[in-house]
Parts: structure tokens; C-alpha cells; sequence
């Protein structure tokens, strides 16, 4: 008689892909079978990262693209190494706040042509390329030039994600004609061709970098500029490029976590670390899902972003005391401000004295070499503008800015706006994790919570992301998101000390899809994770000849 194994009887909905080869980690899987072949065919993770993130940019046009920014971090096996990459990109030299303000603008647009900075996931892909892969950009964009020409079906998250920007997709001529055949957006299973994308990556991928930001699709850019009245030219696109970057990192229990620094929110989730690490989160009446974890949690969050609101801002030009906000000390004195039995509704930022929408996918080889990389258009669709003929919608990253000369993160011609995206990493002993969460202002503190699941509360990689998340995209106010899988008694509890719950569904878009992948260099076993929020897959590669 056979016995059902109890190892089934668990909360987590699917198992990890463990491997002793590769694994791709995204939100598609046709994204993730490309990466995978790339490894098949003898390319590394950075090889199978391009290839996968392309192919993000052909199957899920509205979250990502070559129109976007991207991030990464790299995790070097031989050298034991880690690299950052900010493929962020600036503002148009012209777009300054007296040009916003002469057009009797008062706060930052959220969408058209004065949102649009220079897309940076090219250069980034060319950067990460020339430094460490083992491929030609001609072989890893490939599978995503032959599926943007053949066409996709449309599945399930995607579709309705694209139904709800219709109205918005309209306000473009272009991104009409592109985005919505028949005047509607596609349908699950609907075949979605782009043969304008097609091109555009086939140019990408025989002549490199320049073909976007010097020749033929750089003049497509600068013509819908144009046509909106922006201020971007020849010159803000040919001068780009991405930076390399040291990560930043703190300690949390025993492992070590990084974090991309500013311009991006990653010194947020570092310092909510610290300010949860002086919490016995997991210990008893401390455990995953109660309410004092939950209430440390949620408070933890609050001050790291209220601190994040006031410091961060491009730090080239500027000093952004980023050693100050993700020290143990600062975390200390800003826990002493947490109380235990009531929600703080108005959190204010530390003084320091002198002073989404989202694509992310991670990779491991099978020589344990890692990619952390995460992409966005920031809005669904970006700015809503397409250039004709193109195949892909420009970002609204600048939306980020501020028209406060005093902040920084005022907007200044050739300057980064603050950004949401971020690439996590973690190591402990003889493993290796990198793991990202998307989702705007929901992705710090979703990296937090990733990490007390791995640290505190014992799940695998796999139950980590797929664990309920509370999400609070505000910077002030006692409101907090949270997915219906938290018991309905410590909700209450919750609400008893002040916290206005917003009760989400089971698996919310609102609290971000996030992808994994750990490599335990001990045995030299890999594992790989996919949030169900999404509509990916964790895949492994085949052995090869």
C-alpha cells in the first residue's frame, strides 16, 4: 500500500527546481527557456541573464523592455566576487525644474514626454556582456528576436495587466497602433507579434550599444521626442553609460545581505534589517505571522522609509550618508522609537547631523556564478509614448524626481532620479543566494521580509517568496496591505494597536512577484524559486555534452 509522503503536507504551493546544472529563475517561462538554452549552449549566468531579460522585454512589454532602466548584481565563483552595475539613466540636460516651472508645472508629471530619461538597460546589457560573458549579444538576444517576430500567446497576469492601461496606451498614436491590434488589448492566448521589436533587438544585437544610442533606433527615440515637445537629444542619448558600483551590505543573524547603493531604495531594506534585527523575530511568540513580528515588522518599515524619503538621491554630485542610515547604531536609536502597543501615524526621518512595475529574474551557472538582475519601465507602459516604428514604450523613471531644488533628489538636467528597483543578494558560510522582489516602493521592505523568512523563520527559498507579505507603498499613515493568508485574529490585534489593514487576496500583485536562486558551493547544488503572484517558473538546464 502506498502512503502519501509528509513531506507534502506543507503550506508552500510548489517545490524548488534543485539542480546540479544551471537554473533560470523569471517571470515567463519562455524567459526563463532562454536563459536555459544559453547555459545548454555553453554560456554562463551572465549569458542566460541578458537572454532571459530580453525575452522579458519581448513577452511582458509593459513592465520591462529596452525603453527601461535595469540594475544588477554579479556574483564572480572563481574570484569569490561580487560587482553592482547601475544601468540607471539621466535626465535629459534641458529637463531642469525652470523649464517645468516656466510650463506652470508645480510638482513632477507622472507621464508623457517629461518623464522620459534615457533608457539604460542596453548599455547595461552591453557593460555586463564585454566584462563577463562568454557569448556574443548576437547569441544571447537570439531566442527573443525570433519569439518578438513569430509572436506569443498572452498569459494570464499579462493580459490583465494589459487590459487595465487601454485608455492610457490610446493617448499615444504609436503605442495604439503597437500595443493594441484590433483596437483592444490582447486576451489570454491571444498571439502578441512585434516585428518592430524584432528588429530593433536584431540591430542591438549586430552592432552593439551604439545601435540604440547613436544610430537608427536613437533617432526613432529623438523623433517621438519631437513629436511630444521633449528636450532629450543626440547628444543626452550618445553621452549615457552605465556604472559599475560597489554594493552595500549589513548583517543580519548570520547571513550577510547586499543591496545595490543610491540611487536606489536598497539602503531602505538594509536599514530595516538592522532596526528588525534588535526584534527575536522567530523565537517564541515571535513567529512568522504574529502579531508581534508583524507589528515590528510594519513599524521597521516605516522609519527605514521615512529616512529613505528624506537622504536618497543621485550620489554623484551630492553626499547621501549612506554609512550612517544602514549602521547597527542608527538602527538602534530609531528602534527605541518603535512601541509595542501602538502604530506610529506620523514617523518622521532621523537628523543626521551635517547632513512599479517591474521585471526581475536571477541566475546561477553551474560554476555558481550568479546574476541578481532586476528591469522596469517603472509605470505599466512608462510614459505612454512609443517611437514609431521602434517596438517598445519609453520609461517614465523621471516621474521619480522632485521639483524641490533643496531635496536630493531634485531633478537637474544629466542627474538619476531615485529609483524603486533593486537586485538583492545574500551569503552565508559556503551559500549564495540572489533574490529580488518587484513592485515600486513595496520592493525594500519585501526584501526584508524574503530575509526573516530565510533567517528567522527557517523556510527554503521557495516558501520564502511564496509566504504572505504585508506592503505599505506609503511613506506616512498607519495604512498597510496585507494578503488574506495572515490570520484574521492577528489582523484584529493589528487593528486594535492603530495599524488600517487593507485586506488583499490570496496571492496580490499589490505585494510584488519576486524570483530566487541559491547555490550551496558545499555540494555544488543549486535550488531556484518563482513566486506564483507571477506567471514564471524556475527551469533547469539539461546536461550537456
Amino acid at each position: 500500500m502506498s502512503v502519501g509522503a509528509n513531506g507534502q503536507d506543507r503550506s508552500q504551493t510548489r517545490s524548488m527546481v534543485i539542480s546540479t546544472g544551471g537554473i533560470v529563475a523569471s517571470e515567463s517561462p519562455l524567459a526563463s527557456q532562454a536563459g536555459v538554452r544559453i547555459l545548454e549552449q555553453g554560456g554562463n549566468a551572465v549569458d542566460a541573464a541578458i537572454a532571459t531579460n530580453a525575452m522579458m522585454g519581448v513577452v511582458e512589454p509593459m513592465m520591462n523592455g529596452i525603453g527601461g532602466d535595469l540594475f544588477a548584481i554579479v556574483y564572480d565563483a572563481k574570484a569569490n566576487k561580487l560587482y553592482g552595475l547601475n544601468a540607471s539613466g539621466w535626465a535629459p540636460k534641458e529637463l531642469t525644474i525652470e523649464f517645468l516651472q516656466k510650463q506652470g508645472l508645480k510638482s513632477m508629471p507622472q507621464s508623457g514626454v517629461n518623464t522620459i530619461t534615457v533608457p539604460g538597460a542596453v548599455d547595461g546589457w552591453q557593460k555586463l556582456a564585454d566584462k563577463f560573458g562568454r557569448k556574443k549579444l548576437k547569441e544571447d538576444l537570439a531566442a527573443a528576436i525570433r519569439t518578438a517576430q513569430d509572436g506569443f500567446p498572452v498569459p494570464e497576469w499579462d493580459a490583465a495587466y494589459w487590459a487595465e492601461e487601454v485608455e492610457y496606451l490610446r493617448k499615444d498614436d504609436a503605442a495604439t497602433s503597437l500595443y493594441l491590434p484590433g483596437d483592444h488589448a490582447p486576451h489570454v492566448g491571444d498571439v502578441f507579434k512585434n516585428p518592430e521589436l524584432g528588429a530593433s533587438l536584431e540591430q542591438i544585437a549586430e552592432h552593439g550599444r551604439d545601435a540604440f544610442y547613436k544610430g537608427e533606433i536613437s533617432n526613432k527615440i529623438l523623433d517621438a521626442m519631437k513629436r511630444h515637445n521633449g528636450t532629450m537629444t543626440a547628444k543626452d542619448m550618445a553621452e549615457y553609460s552605465a556604472e559599475w558600483a560597489e554594493p552595500i551590505s549589513t548583517t543580519y543573524r548570520d547571513w550577510t545581505v547586499y543591496e545595490m547603493p543610491p540611487n536606489g531604495q536598497g539602503m531602505a531594506a538594509l536599514e530595516m534589517l538592522n532596526i528588525m534585527g534588535t526584534f527575536p523575530l522567530g523565537q517564541k511568540d515571535w513567529g512568522f505571522g504574529s502579531v508581534n513580528a508583524l507589528h515590528a515588522m510594519i513599524e521597521a518599515k516605516k522609519l527605514a522609509y521615512a529616512d529613505m524619503g528624506k537622504y536618497l538621491g543621485d550620489p554623484r554630485g551630492q553626499k547621501i550618508p549612506v554609512g550612517t542610515l544602514i549602521s547597527k547604531e542608527w538602527a538602534a536609536e530609531r528602534a527605541k522609537l518603535i512601541d509595542p502597543a501602538h502604530a506610529n501615524c506620523d514617523v518622521t526621518s532621523g537628523e543626521i547631523p551635517g547632513g512599479s512595475d517591474t521585471t526581475y529574474l536571477s541566475v546561477v551557472d553551474r560554476d555558481g556564478n550568479m546574476v541578481s538582475l532586476i528591469q522596469s519601465n517603472y509605470s505599466a507602459f512608462g510614459s505612454g509614448i512609443v517611437p514609431a516604428g521602434a517596438g517598445f514604450v519609453l520609461q517614465n523613471r523621471g516621474a521619480l524626481f522632485v521639483l524641490d531644488p533643496t531635496s536630493p533628489n531634485a531633478l537637474a538636467g544629466h542627474k538619476r532620479p531615485r529609483h524603486t528597483i533593486i537586485p538583492g543578494f545574500a551569503q552565508r558560510g559556503d551559500t549564495r543566494m540572489a533574490f529580488g522582489i518587484m513592485g515600486g516602493w513595496n520592493q525594500a521592505q519585501a526584501h526584508a521580509q524574503f530575509m526573516a523568512n530565510i533567517a528567522d523563520f527557517k523556510m527554503n527559498i521557495q516558501a520564502a517568496v511564496e509566504a504572505p507579505r504585508f506592503t505599505k507603498y506609503t511613506f506616512t499613515g498607519c495604512d498597510v496591505m496585507m494578503e488574506n493568508r495572515f490570520n484574521g485574529k492577528v489582523r484584529d490585534e493589528l487593528t486594535a494597536k492603530g495599524h488600517k489593514i487593507q485586506v488583499l487576496g490570496t496571492f496580490s500583485s499589490k505585494v510584488g512577484g519576486g524570483q530566487a536562486v541559491l547555490r550551496d558551493f558545499a555540494t555544488g547544488v543549486n535550488y531556484g524559486a518563482s513566486d506564483p503572484r507571477k506567471d514564471g517558473q524556475a527551469a533547469a538546464e539539461l546536461p550537456f555534452e
